[in-house]
């Protein structure tokens, strides 16, 4: 019988364990609040560095970056330890943080932000499968309120940041306030996080990456983004730019299924979306991130073209969507932690996201701040039930030694979803106003995204009641228990050095 090692869960008090996901929590945030910190920024940017024609690119290629690295980053947690890869990642970070900060023009700014962007992708993958290996999936609920909290701080807290730090300290400080956070986060994981070590490989079993398959993807992933972030927008969707990409695309992925199957350890696994409800949580992901995103990146416009609301204050345009977020979020991990059941809240969430959506569709230019604001709590309340749905799912479907894998195509999902959201809502939105942004235009333009959106969210809906509901592994006082066709592999020892 081969030796266990008890789990980091079964070995931490959950005082303990609050305090050490607060670290990684920490970390998630940098990756979040960077892009919306960024943005307020730009006009100041722009101002001294030139290059206007080339703005897009400061966030295209960190988003870029960000979602092409994660499935990367999650096999490597996998197959060399959660801990260093999550720390690793977190240098690459600041280091294109640091450089970004005193970038000397716009080409070194784009290069920087990259790199920093590839330093995201490990902090948002490797956050989340750090949390998959510290607490079991029924356990998980005890913590789910600290994401929200993180989420919403992000949301809120970025553009005032970002705002503030630009005004008063100058835009370099949009990047260089990453650097202390990110010190402090580095000593808290170093010192606070302790899983299980790897056992010590041979030489002829030590692990090897799939660079193939890794680059493959990338490419397949690169050219996606840039895909549905300059159709309809930068390019037509005719045009050769957008067909060459549609065809690369095509290309890399089916390159990339066929490296797959021979590769000795794949980045990502075709076998584990044969998991049914890996599979769905996928689908449920990309929803969602093409709901949250588009809302994100299309509201505050309405809000400030029609409703005279000041751009000074977008983040807190989103107070009413954001609260009962972070409110419905705490309840469904409580919820979950007592029962070890879940299916109800992605079906009742979806259902609640498409009625939030299809209101907001209802807007016009005569429609008051209070109506706005109740359609967005409807919204916000769906998302809180459902939004952290399908990385439990997705975690509780696999073994453990796939768990950053199930994190990574999460994730990676739910990017590739708001990319292909604020792309196709971007594109109906510009067809609707025309030349000229005016609030009756503005107006028509909101209705058909997030008539669009509703419709889409459908898609989320439909593989949430297709879910087959196994009870979450562990119980609320105890270890994690396995549950269901998983039992063997919930045992097995871990391996997340």
């Amino acid at each position: 019988m081969p030796h266990t090692t008890p789990s980091a869960a079964e070995a931490a008090t959950p005082g303990r364990i609050r305090l050490t996901l607060l670290g990684v929590m920490l970390a998630m945030l940098l990756a979040m609040l960077d892009n919306m910190v960024v943005g307020t920024a730009m006009p100041t940017i722009v101002g001294e560095l030139g290059g206007l024609e080339r703005l897009s690119w400061v966030v295209t290629a960190y988003t870029l970056a960000t979602a092409a690295s994660t499935p990367v980053w999650g096999k490597l947690g996998d197959l060399y330890g959660r801990k260093g890869t999550f720390l690793t990642s977190i240098v690459i970070f600041l280091v294109g943080s640091g450089l970004s900060g005193a970038a000397r023009s716009m080409e070194q700014l784009i290069a920087f932000r990259a790199l920093q962007g590839i330093g995201a992708g490990g902090l948002v993958v490797g956050a989340f499968a750090l949390i998959g290996a510290l607490v079991s999936p029924r356990e998980r609920g005890r913590y789910q309120g600290m994401s929200a909290t993180i989420m919403a701080v992000g949301t809120i807290g970025g553009p005032l940041l970002g705002g503030f730090l630009t005004s008063h300290l100058g835009w370099r400080w949009s990047f260089y306030i990453n650097l202390p956070i990110g010190v402090v986060v580095l000593a808290w994981i170093q010192t606070m996080l302790h899983l299980p070590a790897k056992r010590p490989a041979t030489r002829a079993d030590a692990p090897r990456m799939d660079y193939l398959g890794a680059a493959l993807l990338t490419t397949t992933i690169s050219a996606l983004v840039l895909l549905t972030t300059w159709g309809g927008t930068q390019y037509a969707w005719g045009s050769a730019q957008v067909l060459g990409l549609a065809a690369l695309t095509v290309l890399a992925l089916g390159a990339f299924l066929w490296s797959q199957t021979r590769a000795a350890e794949p980045v990502l696994p075709l076998s584990v979306f044969r998991i049914r409800n890996l599979s769905l949580a996928s689908v449920m992901a990309f929803s969602t991130g093409a709901a949250m995103f588009g809302v994100v990146s299309f509201l505050p416009m309405y809000q400030q073209s029609v409703q005279g609301a000041s751009a000074a204050n977008s983040g807190m345009l989103l107070l009413p969507m954001v609260l009962p977020i972070v409110l419905c979020s705490q309840v469904v991990g409580r919820v979950m932690t007592l029962t070890g059941r879940y299916k109800v809240f992605p079906v009742v969430g979806g259902v609640v996201v498409s009625l939030g959506l299809y209101l907001l569709s209802t807007m016009d230019a005569t429609t008051g701040r209070g109506t706005s604001a109740f359609y967005m709590v409807v919204l916000g309340t769906g998302l809180g039930l459902a939004m952290q749905m399908p990385m439990t799912i997705a975690q509780n479907s696999v073994e453990v030694k796939d768990m950053g894998v199930a994190s990574a195509s999460s994730t990676l999902f739910r990017t590739i979803g708001g990319s292909f959201g604020v792309a196709l809502f971007g594109s109906l939105f510009a067809r609707r106003v025309g030349d000229g942004i005016s609030p009756h235009s503005v107006a028509a333009g909101t209705h058909s995204l997030f008539l669009c959106a509703a419709l889409l969210s459908l898609a989320g809906l439909a593989a949430a009641v297709c879910v087959k509901e196994v009870p979450l592994r562990g119980k609320p006082s105890g270890p994690a228990e396995p549950a269901g066709p998983r039992k063997a592999a919930a045992t097995a020892p871990a391996s997340q050095g």
